[in-house]
């Protein structure tokens, strides 16, 4: 049986066999509905959906939560038998706290009786994807923007950035700003994420933005109630928020700038290798013309030496930057587990908890 990659990302949860040059099998939502009884009835019937996020910003903080939802993806989704469980890769986010690793690693071989586990950050992940063990990553999520520098498999901590706003940030910006142009229009939540991954771009630099707040073309959306939405320049403004966070109201410097920055606070004998190994990867990442703007700001960045994103090998699936930690997790999986570098059932039940530390690194 192949072990098991899993990565849980605020918005969408990636799992899957160990299988690196396929899309992992099942990429769900990690939000969930909990039906909760709200005492409205008198005959206990009435009931009503509260709505749960297991992950947070990159982390889990609903440990009952993920739980039951690693319950439905491990045997109802892959497919695992009670009594004959397999070996489980996580993905760590950047700056995963000790205690999470420790409460992750108890859950899996406590309550889900696994036979082996390894976690790895996703940083490392991300360039194992595209065939890397030295670069830096940009990874926009939904919850948090991660740079990391990372020589030889191991990440540069202490220069490393996280960034507290994601794609959740930038789908809020979206509906503040169609509210504006269409106050009649009652927008979901859920609706505004929709319109941002079919609408939402990047204009070419600041001077097109600039234009597009002047000048722009009108689509009218039909929203599932019936309603009808009109999208003009807001869908640049999503985009632009990344590269001028004066938008979202941040008094920071943009995503190329930042990651120039970054790579400078690492000794000076790695910055090309790290800048000339640039990989995107998280969802945000595909917004349309995300890639061409930040290979333009590249070009005009402060460094001497200018970042170069490194183009995922062609065998490998598509949209791969939406899910390369997972890949890269798929890719790890085929070593450490066979050569028996994970943590096994006998190391947690001499150590406990802590051995993780040890083992994952």
């Amino acid at each position: 049986m192949e072990a098991v990659v899993i990565d849980a990302g605020s918005n969408l949860l990636k799992a899957g066999p160990a299988i690196p040059d396929q899309s992992p099998s099942m990429i769900i939502p990690t939000q969930m509905k909990r039906m909760v009884e709200d005492g409205s009835s008198a005959d206990g019937s009435g009931f009503q959906d509260v709505t749960i996020d297991p992950v947070v910003r990159g982390f889990i903080k609903d440990w009952d939560a993920m739980e039951d939802l690693l319950h439905h993806v491990l045997y109802t989704g892959l497919g695992w038998e009670v009594g004959n469980e397999g070996q489980i890769l996580f993905t760590d986010p950047l700056y995963t706290p000790k205690a999470v690793k420790e409460q992750l690693v108890q859950l899996l071989f406590e309550t889900f009786n696994v036979s082996g586990f390894y976690a790895s950050e996703q940083a490392v992940l991300s360039l194992y994807a595209v065939g890397r063990i030295s670069g830096c990553t940009v990874d926009i999520g939904h919850g948090k923007i991660d740079v990391a520098p990372v020589l030889e498999g191991a990440v540069q901590h202490i220069a490393s950035r996280r960034f507290e706003i994601g794609g959740f940030d930038l789908t809020k910006l979206l509906a503040q700003e169609l509210s504006k142009s269409n106050p009649l229009v009652n927008l979901s939540f859920a609706d505004a994420e929709k319109l941002k991954e079919q609408y939402s771009c990047c204009a070419e630099d600041e001077v097109a933005y600039e234009r597009t707040q002047e000048s722009y073309e009108t689509e009218e959306h039909t929203l599932p109630d019936g309603q009808v939405i009109k999208i003009g320049r807001e869908r640049y403004t999503v985009g632009e928020a990344l590269f001028q966070p004066s938008i979202l109201g941040l008094d920071t410097h943009g995503i190329v700038e930042q990651l120039v920055r970054t790579i400078s606070t690492v000794s000076s004998e790695n910055h090309r290798q790290l800048l000339e190994n640039t990989v995107l990867c998280g969802g945000t990442t595909s917004l349309i013309g995300f890639e061409d703007r930040f290979q333009k700001e590249a070009s005009l960045c402060s460094s001497s030496i200018r970042p170069s994103l490194v183009k995922p090998p062609e065998y490998m699936p598509e949209n791969l930057t939406a899910y390369s930690a997972w890949v890269g997790g798929a890719i790890l999986a085929k070593v450490v587990f066979p050569q028996n570098q994970h943590v096994t059932k006998a190391d947690y039940d001499e150590t406990g908890p802590s051995v993780v530390h040890r083992k994952c690194f």
